[in-house]
């Protein structure tokens, strides 16, 4: 103790059990910052795509022509885009199949919206139950660790003659080690899950409101039309 609070020395002269449970805890704290990482910048790409593509959606162009657009650029599109080109693809071919039922047209364009929307979100979504398990587990595995490294450091010392805090404490401080490996690993999950999670309801939430938008556009479209 003179020498102060050492983590490496406690980490290596703590049991081979606890030390596995520490060699665990670090890989899920590595795989939750590498999924952290990238969910801070698909969440980011998703939001400033979705406010780019509307500013072109609403500027007045024909859809057609975005349509031609966004359609062009094949794998490199998504969000917002996507589920735009999904529905204007079967709205367009609902509409070369001479179908004068808008009720049927839309139907199957808000349907085809809607598989890509979920589809989109989805994406988004993917590896945030990892975050959530992370956080839920990780402290309980830090906790089992704790719990094996105790056991062993009483054991130890029964069979001393001198027990005094001296002794004791660095066994438990090694086993304790344990349970902070797991907090250290668990808060960060527990935080970005809950912020990620958040941020997809509202990505969701736009996607819904453009959705009907773009239905209600569609309708008015196919009004004129019947017109003409």
């Amino acid at each position: 103790m003179n020498g102060g609070l050492n983590i490496f020395t406690l980490v290596a002269d703590a049991s081979w059990p606890v030390k596995f449970v520490m060699l665990v805890l670090l890989a899920f704290s590595f795989m939750s910052w590498v999924i952290i990482i990238r969910k801070y910048t698909q969440m980011k790409a998703a939001t400033e795509s979705a406010e780019e593509f509307e500013e072109r959606f609403w500027s007045g162009g024909d859809l057609a022509g975005l349509f031609r657009e966004v359609s062009g650029r094949g794998a490199d599109n998504g969000g917002m885009e996507t589920i735009f080109e999904s529905g204007f693809r079967e709205f367009a071919r609902q509409r070369q199949r001479k179908t004068h039922d808008m009720r049927v047209v839309m139907e199957g364009t808000e349907r085809a919206m809607r598989v890509a929307g979920t589809r989109e979100i989805g994406l988004l979504e993917r590896n945030l139950e990892f975050l959530a398990n992370v956080g839920s587990i990780a402290p309980y595995v830090g906790l089992f660790g704790t719990v094996w490294g105790i056991m062993g450091a009483f054991q130890g010392l029964g069979e001393m003659k001198d027990v005094t805090i001296a002794a004791v404490a660095p066994h438990i401080s090694e086993a304790l080690i344990a349970t902070a490996m797991g907090l250290f690993a668990a808060i960060p999950a527990v935080w970005a899950y809950n912020r990620y999670a958040n941020r997809v309801e509202r990505i969701a939430s736009r996607y819904e409101v453009f959705q009907e938008e773009f239905s209600s556009v569609l309708q008015r479209q196919i009004q004129s039309d019947d017109i003409r």
